[in-house]
């Protein structure tokens, strides 16, 4: 049984102030032992019906799992094809044709942002971020804070950093995750993880 539901390590849970301090919002805790545990954290993502008009960001060093995540959770939202990584492009644009979240035959846009090779304020206006931000559908941002100055408020972050216990390459997988809520939408998102 996956470490998403047990919590084996780390007990997934939810404190309703992080650190003492509720302005920065409700916070879930959990642990990832490998790769299923990230499938199987996208996929109880993906069931919640506000993720279909969010703005989350991903955080972690490189390598840590953020696209992988994404990919999991296109995935579980119905997104075929191929889904590469924005690094070079910044933002990749995604269509999930039947997606469950969505009335039958309307599409759930969906946007893939990365932020590692942002640089140039000009680039903001130019490719059109204020107005993708703006318009309805799903925002996945990896690399905000590269762009924090641009950034519109976000409902939820998710934090994904490698277990610093597990060092040995037959579990070099795990991750420690931390989702923190922003927003009424972020709040309604560690509602689904905490069932």
């Amino acid at each position: 049984m996956s470490s998403i539901k047990t919590g084996l390590h780390v007990p997934p849970i939810v404190e309703t102030t992080a650190a003492g301090d509720p302005a920065l919002g409700p916070v879930w805790h959990g642990y990832w032992s490998d790769e299923t545990d990230t499938q199987a954290f996208a996929r109880q993502l993906a069931t919640c019906p506000a993720l279909a008009h969010s703005t989350l960001t991903l955080r972690g060093d490189l390598g840590a799992g953020k696209t992988t995540l994404v990919r999991h959770l296109l995935r579980a939202l119905g997104v075929r094809g191929h889904i590469k990584s924005p690094t070079y492009a910044v933002v990749e644009p995604h269509s999930a044709i039947d997606c469950p979240l969505m009335p039958a035959g309307e599409p759930l846009q969906i946007w893939h942002f990365d932020f590692y090779r942002f640089n140039d304020a000009r680039e903001w206006e130019d490719a059109g971020l204020r107005e993708l931000f703006a318009s309805p559908g799903l925002k996945l941002v990896e690399w905000p804070e590269r762009a924090a100055d641009f950034m519109p408020p976000v409902d939820a972050e998710i934090d994904i950093e490698p277990d610093p216990m597990r060092t040995d390459p037959d579990h070099d997988g795990a991750r420690r995750v931390r989702v923190r809520a922003h927003s009424p939408t972020g709040r309604l998102l560690l509602a689904v993880l905490a069932t």
